[in-house]
């Protein structure tokens, strides 16, 4: 078994992959007509994009994520974080924590996206292969 895809429910699908294909150069691998589903090329696993309203009308009751207490992130691997963060800033979204240096040995900096999703930037952990 292997990890698929990862669904974000959105209110502009167009408007997500837009962002994180300017932030952080993802491909795009489709965009459904109606605008209401999108996938992005992450390798192995898809990020994939629904709107709302679509899993409203498929009986889902989404919520919306909440940027003070997020339950999850995603997160994008990068030998060159401030420079992720600041292409981050520049496309509009929220800085949550600036570029900082971890105990184990790692750099993060961590953003919330365009539709209020926690995104974590970071460089590989030194010393891990």
């Amino acid at each position: 078994m292997r990890l698929k895809y990862t669904i974000l429910y959105v209110e502009n699908v167009t408007q997500s992959i837009e962002f994180y294909e300017q932030v952080f150069g993802l491909q795009r691998k489709m965009l459904h007509e109606s605008g209401d589903y999108g996938e992005l090329d992450t390798g192995e696993t898809t990020l994939s994009f629904s709107s709302r309203s679509l899993m409203s009308e498929l009986g889902k009751s989404p919520g919306s994520p909440d940027p003070a207490s997020p339950v999850f992130e995603i997160a994008f691997e990068t030998q060159h974080v401030a420079a992720v963060l600041e292409k981050a800033r520049s496309a509009g979204a929220t800085v949550v924590q600036e570029v900082r240096e971890e105990a184990w040995g790692q750099t993060t900096a961590y953003v919330t996206d365009n539709s209020g999703y926690l995104v974590e930037i970071c460089s590989p952990v030194n010393g891990a292969s």
